[in-house]
């Protein structure tokens, strides 16, 4: 019943989007996804580039998360048609996430599509690759809903990430662009608010900032939880928690700093960042900081879900499944910043620091302007 649904749903959405591409396409890029109802900060700098390289370009963003319950969902479904008539309507269609109106439709030919995704890499499979997992999509659906069809370009980091990517967005080499993501210009830029952060924090100041980035899982309370206790008795230390935006976690003000600042933020004021699956390892790589891995679930994960980077090869000497050693590694200060550095030139292929621009005088040429 369910697959019948999806069926008569993009059926639907396939006929009403016919009439729609009978508009004329302005010069126009439409920015579209389901992450979050802000700008990125990808988007931002992009907009930013775009607009520097060529004015006349005009920028529209369709930016909506599908919330919880009937009636968001029923308006979901409205912002959905305004997403086609954008992507009738326009020249370039940008996204960073799976998009239901770009891969279920079929398109103008002089509309390109550019897929921007919104981590800097990925350490577990994803898309295409975890299709029929444990944790991934089921195959079916996945099929019926035409998952990462329609890009004409995929960008990617380094060429060591374009192979994954090729897989989780089934698409060949020749739609692969090398150029690492616009948030690399800004995590690479000096933080201003260092003093807004200790002036609102003022007993970190004599402590190692310890910043952990847990990816969203169900157990990620847990070890969370072994990670407090792990540091509650070390006195120079003081750990950060910073939760998926998906998490269900409690916040606990303990492991939370005064003050409204971003993980990208918090990444550049921290000593030490830890990670386990997540993305943010790339990010985190590029300040050339100690960063470690807590994976106590690592061979579990390993089997259902399945990893790109094999993190206990890579990057073994900072790989842990116990908290206390972690923590006793942390204290003790010894760290192959050799190893991290390989880390980091294999999954970013170039650090320079005008990547926003880059990108967008390629998308530019791109739509023939």
């Amino acid at each position: 019943m369910k697959n019948l649904i999806f069926i008569l749903l993009k059926a639907g959405l396939r006929i009403l989007y016919a009439p729609m591409k009978l508009f004329k396409s302005k010069n126009r890029i439409v920015y579209l996804s389901r992450q979050s109802n802000e700008k990125s900060v990808d988007m931002c700098l992009l907009e930013q580039a775009v607009k520097k390289e060529n004015p006349n370009i005009q920028q529209v963003f369709r930016l909506k998360m599908i919330d919880d319950g009937i009636s968001a969902k029923i308006k979901y479904c409205f912002s959905v048609i305004g997403d086609m008539y954008y992507l009738a309507t326009s020249k370039a269609a940008i996204i960073d996430t799976y998009s239901i109106t770009v891969s279920c439709l079929k398109h103008k030919d002089s509309l390109k599509v550019i897929q921007i995704w919104h981590a800097l890499g990925a350490i577990k499979k994803f898309g295409l690759q975890s299709v029929g997992t444990k944790t991934g999509r089921d195959e079916k659906v996945s099929k019926i809903m035409c998952m990462h069809k329609n890009y004409d370009f995929v960008i990617a980091p380094s060429p060591a990430t374009a192979q994954f990517y090729m897989e989780a967005f089934g698409v060949e080499s020749d739609k692969i662009k090398i150029c690492p993501m616009p948030r690399v210009d800004y995590i690479l830029e000096k933080s201003d608010r260092i003093n807004e952060f200790y002036s609102l924090n003022p007993s970190y100041g004599d402590k190692k900032l310890v910043l952990y980035l847990p990816t969203f899982r169900d157990s990620e309370a847990v070890y969370a939880q072994m990670l407090k206790t792990a540091f509650d008795d070390i006195e120079d230390c003081k750990l950060i928690i910073s939760a998926h935006p998906l998490s269900k976690a409690k916040h606990s003000e303990k492991f939370a700093p005064r003050g409204n600042f971003s993980t990208y933020e918090l990444m550049k004021f921290a000593d030490v960042i830890i990670t386990d699956y997540s993305a943010c390892a790339f990010e985190a790589s590029l300040l050339m900081k100690p960063l470690y891995f807590y994976v106590p679930d690592y061979d579990d994960y390993c089997r259902d879900r399945g990893i790109n980077v094999d993190i206990r090869s890579e990057m073994s000497s900072a790989v842990f499944d116990d908290a206390d050693k972690l923590t006793e590694s942390i204290v003790n200060g010894e760290y192959d910043m050799t190893q991290l550095y390989a880390f980091k030139k294999k999954y970013i292929q170039d650090t320079n620091s005008n990547n926003a621009q880059i990108l967008a005088k390629f998308i530019i040429k791109v739509i023939g302007e």
